[in-house]
């Protein structure tokens, strides 16, 4: 039997083959990792055009129309996560590829919106990399959440695991989103406020919407005028949810006191982007899902997808 050929794509960390079971799939594929991120489409499409399966990580290479287009012996695409906004699933279906997904064991993100909020308020991270850059004394004062009023826009259950955590830290919560109802927010526990109030009031504000027509751009400059010059903001979610050119514009005018950036609107960050440049803003390469668990569910799963779909029986299909 001729073996298919399986590309795993955006491997960052060489983690696929250590922690997934692929000896369970490899009398029928021939698998092979890439650990980097295309260099362009045209570079992705011509590095791919061979393979008929490709397993691929989050959101990181995108497959519009166009993408499909140029992989002409692709039959099964499976995705971590049960939902890829840069897959043109009517395209795939058009083509009569496979779409499948992963699922979470769990959601880690929102510990990591917690981390970030303590970075920005105690600075960890800045004073480690002080101390072991021999730096003899501390350098910042940091501020106390507890008795803090957290704004969450977004109220889904991303946004209520991290208003239950900001209110085990002593946090008032408010939170607001575009369907956003009382009834929801008394069922969470926390206060309703319109969008006015929450960027007016919220000493810190955390983002947790799914991006989408309607929330690109949904954080613009009026809203990032509206906080107080204390104020701190954190994207976990996605880019462009957040006005990138406002909040860098905000920042560099120490409008408000600082902000916390795990999503981008171009990944990875360009080492030339201005942001990196902000001693007022926390960076981090989109670590939200990056946990061993995390790992070995998704690859595991992309190993059961492949044995499913050869079967003829497809798991957690999408298109």
């Amino acid at each position: 039997m001729t073996r298919l050929r399986c590309a795993i794509l955006d491997d960052y960390l060489n983690l696929s083959l250590k922690v997934a079971d692929w000896s369970k799939v490899e009398d029928r594929v021939e698998v092979t990792v890439f650990n980097q991120p295309f260099a362009s489409p045209d570079a992705a499409a011509s590095a791919l055009k061979d393979f008929e399966i490709i397993c691929a990580m989050r959101e990181r290479t995108p497959f519009p129309r166009a993408m499909f287009e140029r992989l002409p012996n692709l039959k099964l695409l499976i995705t971590s996560g049960m939902r890829n906004n840069s897959i043109d699933m009517a395209a795939a279906k058009e083509r009569g590829i496979v779409v499948c997904g992963t699922q979470w064991p769990r959601d880690p993100t929102a510990p990591l919106a917690m981390g970030l909020i303590l970075e920005l308020t105690r600075n960890i991270g800045r004073e480690s990399a002080r101390m072991h850059a021999g730096e003899y004394l501390q350098k910042h004062v940091g501020i106390e959440i507890e008795g803090k009023t957290l704004g969450i826009v977004g109220l889904g259950k991303l946004g209520a695991k991290v208003a239950g955590l900001a209110k085990a830290f002593g946090m008032n919560v408010i939170a607001w989103s575009p369907n956003l109802t009382a009834e929801r927010c008394k069922e969470v526990g926390v206060t309703y406020a319109t969008k006015e109030e929450l960027f007016s009031t919220a000493d810190i504000i955390t983002i947790h919407v799914v991006l989408s027509d309607r929330s690109r751009g949904l954080v613009g400059a009026a809203d990032l005028a509206r906080m107080k010059p204390t104020s701190f903001i954190v994207n976990t979610a996605r880019g462009p949810i957040i006005d990138e050119m406002a909040l860098l514009e905000t920042l560099k005018a120490r409008k408000i006191a600082g902000a916390a950036v795990d999503v981008f609107s171009v990944e990875p960050l360009p080492v030339d982007h201005p942001f990196r440049k902000l001693d007022n803003l926390v960076l981090t390469p989109h670590l939200g899902y990056v946990t061993q668990e995390t790992f070995i569910a998704h690859y595991n799963q992309m190993v059961e997808g492949i044995d499913g779909w050869f079967k003829g029986e497809p798991v957690r299909r999408l298109a």
